[in-house]
């Protein structure tokens, strides 16, 4: 399969007043991980298309058909297109599956946290535990009021058949506000040692990390997953890679538990790199705004165009984009 494909539309399921799921026939070998997302080409009259990232709201392992769920946003070119326009048996252009924001065991305890459509990759972890899994899953779902909690009916169907799923419902219109991170470290104290996981608009994660922080969660056990729109063209092809360039680092990659050795010219980022010597690197919009590449320095130093989607501590912590990383020294390591 290439890397992008088109995928028709089954079903358009209206979630809430603003948000709509589009529900795709899938073609054999269309294969996902909880909590990734599809990256979409929307037609544009100013620019051709613009590429917009949405998640998966289904499971792989319940036999459901893939759906991404799309909200409605203020002057949101993609999203109100697919809204308006996006019809059964309509094909939409996509990138296949991508992102790391899935749990790495099913089995974990899952603390999970939701604000508004960020409720979407989250949807997708939930089913997925409770079907493959064994843990303990606790879900902190914030919304302005009950109109607008995307899925509320199969939350409340979820949690009825499976006493492992708890479900807390935080309603602005009803507890008086956003909430304060004062407030969620109580809410999440039962689930202090379980696995992290955070989607929503920028303020709510921010909120949530003090939360945890509050709580000492270690880091390393909070995944957090941020969307911005891209402003450049992930459907666009690899750029050239000239091996043999004057002055290349050499970086030893471990992906998928394979070890590549690599001539990485300092005029290209890693994910250049690793796609001209055939190896499937994941990525997505190679503008560093989707954190699909993003990896470990293990050894030596980059230099990143764009890292702005990393907060300090996940640089701190070794992490690196790949689609923007460049070498600074003659030798690395790095792991995916």
């Amino acid at each position: 399969m290439s890397r992008s494909v088109k995928l028709t539309v089954a079903d358009v399921v209206t979630e809430t007043p603003d948000a709509c799921s589009l529900v795709f026939d899938a073609p054999e070998g269309f294969d996902y991980r909880p909590g990734q997302f599809l990256t979409v080409r929307i037609p544009s009259d100013r620019t051709g298309s613009v590429a917009r990232c949405y998640s998966l709201a289904s499971s792989p392992h319940t036999g459901e058909a893939p759906k991404v769920t799309v909200k409605r946003t203020a002057a949101g070119f993609g999203s109100n297109w697919l809204c308006d326009n996006v019809k059964r048996g309509d094909t939409l252009e996509v990138l296949l599956p991508s992102g790391l924001f899935t749990p790495k065991n099913l089995d974990d305890d899952l603390l999970l946290f939701a604000a508004g459509s960020g409720v979407t990759p989250i949807m997708s972890i939930v089913k997925s535990a409770l079907v493959r899994g064994t843990g303990q899953v606790a879900l902190i779902y914030a919304n302005r009021d009950p109109e607008s909690v995307i899925f509320a009916a199969e939350l409340d169907e979820l949690a009825a058949a499976h006493p492992r799923l708890t479900v807390v419902h935080w309603l602005e219109t009803g507890r008086g506000g956003l909430p304060t991170a004062a407030q969620l470290a109580e809410e999440a104290r039962p689930f202090v040692d379980y696995q992290a996981f955070l989607c929503g608009p920028g303020p709510f994660l921010d909120v949530v990390h003090g939360a945890l922080d509050a709580l000492g969660v270690p880091r390393t056990r909070v995944h957090t997953e941020v969307f911005t729109s891209l402003t450049g063209d992930p459907f666009a092809g690899p750029a050239e890679v000239e091996a043999d360039a004057e002055g290349a680092a050499t970086v030893d990659v471990e992906l998928d538990g394979q070890v590549h050795t690599l001539r990485w010219p300092r005029a290209n980022t890693l994910v250049d790199v690793m796609l001209g010597a055939g190896i499937d690197v994941p990525y997505s919009c190679q503008a560093g705004e989707c954190g699909s590449c993003m990896c470990t320095l293990v050894e030596g130093e980059v230099t990143m165009d764009n890292p702005e989607i990393l907060d300090p501590a996940d640089i701190e912590t070794g992490y690196i984009l790949g689609c923007q990383a460049h070498p600074a020294t003659d030798r690395l390591k790095i792991e995916f």
